[in-house]
């Protein structure tokens, strides 16, 4: 394996405060020849955060800090390891104006990026989908079953798709499957199982018809309540046959984390990557 696409840093505040550097040093002993920095781009700034914390994005204030490091570090190692500064950029529905003005302010200074669906909303509130499996149980009496989330977090991921977020659009699609997240806890209906396929079917058919790339993300085989990758086995096998571009991402938020979940069944695919 020799990328590591989807990775965080210091400047995300429910991760760790280990350094740049120790990412990258870390990349380099793992014989990664290309990683991308894409932390939580701030969240827009009409919109509060769900999460008790209120932690879920860099602030406004690190960003040209943010580029300024990775930047450096872009130099310092390029004769070991391609580093890319990037994004992970929430796709908040109804929000679009404030992304496309944040990526046009700093789409120029970039490299990478991803577009994530963390937030639903259900009746005037918005959940984080991923923070906690106390709140996914909350979400699912709000929401009236687990099939109706999903359901919510599909149409979500094919409008994140469909949105004009102008000229700096992210490329890249996040763990499409995270409401996956706690699915031991929480499952679907043998019923439901069906219809998810035939949401895979579609975002994948709309992934391929805009060219946009999917992120195969390692961190959900280490979610205690997941154990797969985000999406599953399956669904990447799909995507590679229609010819998607598939990027691995670790999702790290330590050091430790880089090259995570990386299973032989998902080793032999990245070969195809």
């Amino acid at each position: 394996m020799k990328r590591d696409g989807h990775i965080h840093t210091p400047f995300c505040p429910h991760g760790s405060k280990e350094s740049l550097t120790a990412y990258v040093e870390k990349a380099i002993r793992l014989g990664l020849e290309r990683i991308t920095f894409t932390e939580h781009a701030p969240l827009p700034t009409s919109f509060t955060d769900p999460t008790p914390l209120k932690d879920s994005a860099m602030t406004v204030a690190d960003v040209p800090l943010y580029i300024k490091e990775v930047t450096a570090l872009k130099d310092y190692y390029a004769n070991k390891i391609t580093i890319q500064c990037g994004f992970e950029v929430d796709y908040i529905e109804g929000l679009e104006e404030e992304t496309k003005d944040f990526l046009n302010e700093y789409g120029m200074q970039i490299d990478d990026c991803i577009l994530s669906v963390h937030f639903l909303k259900d009746k005037n509130q918005w959940f984080c989908l991923d923070y906690h499996e106390d709140t996914f149980h909350v979400m699912i009496q709000s929401f009236g079953s687990v099939e109706r989330i999903y359901d919510t977090y599909y149409q979500s991921i094919l409008a994140s798709i469909h949105a004009d977020l102008g000229s700096f659009k992210p490329k890249r699609l996040g763990h499409i499957t995270l409401v996956h997240k706690f699915q031991e806890l929480f499952p679907v209906s043998k019923e439901y199982k069906t219809k998810e396929k035939e949401w895979w079917g579609t975002i994948l058919q709309e992934t391929q018809k805009y060219n946009y790339q999917l992120d195969c993300n390692g961190a959900g085989i280490v979610k205690p309540y997941c154990k797969e990758v985000y999406p599953p086995i399956s669904v990447i096998q799909q995507a590679l046959s229609m010819q998607i571009p598939c990027v691995y991402g670790s999702d790290a938020h330590h050091p430790n984390g880089l090259a995570q979940g990386v299973t032989n069944e998902l080793r032999e695919l990245i070969r195809h990557f």
